[in-house]
């Protein structure tokens, strides 16, 4: 991939940072890392670049000092902000009524965050936006590939050619086109979110899967011994979540299990919450409630966003992917 194709995909290479002083082999240390980009460096605090063998209390100031001066790290003005967000992408849902829900889609840039019991439809969503991201973003596409963490084993590639063949798509293309991988732990679920931002510097991609998010952590951190551990370690893979988002303007898309929820639940019709506690609800940007409808048919409820209404709207589940119900349903 150019260079020029990654700084359009938000991104500056990290090769621009080999000057006065900071050598090739320097370069290849940050990759070892999983730093592959300029802004990568520029948000990495300095405690954690003096971790880096080899790199020195001077090299790391160097580093942070010509990554600040490709990449804005002070004030703007708010009409700036609002020009840049007028220009954000959205992926289509394949449901008219969900993408209007959304304000146009599942947004670039940002973490979503659905959630709902089994059988919800949240692993189909998740099927139907890894095809749609591939489309021309005159048709609600991100023209980018997809990158789908499986926790749970619930990937199915043939579901993709279904949904492709609804779209015109070639379905062995759309295939090649999502980078596969089966999450066995939750340290594994984080080392393939390194591997990912490497392949993300070579390829366009638009849009990061994680199917679900929490299920290999309440296996492997057990008790309330291990809660803070356990915490702690999410908070790490949220953030290295909307890291990704911010530097290659991918739409990052989460799936999370429900616990019953015992305080208050007379005084609640529907007394479920989403696992992972605060750390997931303050890194997620905004948070979809699924629950289950007639047949078919889903309901979707905005739990929590920054500039959307509480409402809702109903979705369903067919044979070429999520789509809006159909009179006869």
């Amino acid at each position: 991939m150019a260079d020029e194709e990654i700084e359009r995909a938000g991104a500056i290479p990290i090769e621009r940072l080999a000057v006065n002083g900071i050598t090739q082999t320097d370069i290849n240390r940050l990759g070892e890392f999983g730093l592959y980009t300029v802004e990568s460096v520029a948000y990495t605090p300095k405690k954690h670049l003096l971790t880096i063998k080899g790199i020195s209390e001077a090299k790391a100031d160097k580093l942070l000092s010509e990554a600040s001066k490709l990449v804005p790290l002070g004030f703007t003005t708010a009409s700036d902000v609002h020009q840049t967000r007028s220009g954000l992408i959205t992926l289509t849902t394949g449901s008219s009524q969900l993408d209007t829900l959304l304000g146009g889609g599942i947004e670039t840039g940002a973490i979503t965050e659905m959630f709902g019991e089994f059988r919800t439809g949240k692993s189909q969503l998740c099927h139907t936006l890894a095809v749609t991201c591939q489309l021309p973003i005159d048709q609600g596409g991100g023209e980018g590939k997809c990158l789908y963490i499986d926790t749970e084993g619930t990937f199915r590639p043939e579901r993709l050619h279904q949904i492709a063949r609804r779209y015109g798509l070639n379905g062995d293309e759309v295939l090649d086109n999502v980078a596969y991988a089966r999450a066995h732990n939750s340290d594994h679920q984080m080392q393939l979110l390194q591997m990912a931002a490497n392949m993300m510097t070579k390829s366009r991609f638009s849009c990061l899967i994680v199917d679900s998010i929490m299920a290999l952590y309440r296996t492997d951190y057990a008790g309330r011994g291990e809660l803070s551990a356990r915490q702690t370690h999410v908070a790490k893979f949220m953030r290295t979540l909307q890291r990704l988002a911010d530097e290659f303007g991918i739409a990052v898309v989460i799936t999370n299990q429900v616990v019953a929820q015992v305080d208050g639940a007379v005084f609640n019709p529907d007394p479920k919450k989403p696992i992972g506690g605060n750390i997931v609800a303050h890194a997620s940007t905004t948070r979809l409630y699924f629950k289950k409808g007639r047949g078919v048919q889903r309901i979707c409820k905005i739990y929590d966003s920054p500039c959307l209404p509480e409402s809702g709207c109903v979705f369903a589940i067919h044979e070429d992917g999520i789509g809006d119900p159909k009179d006869e349903e």
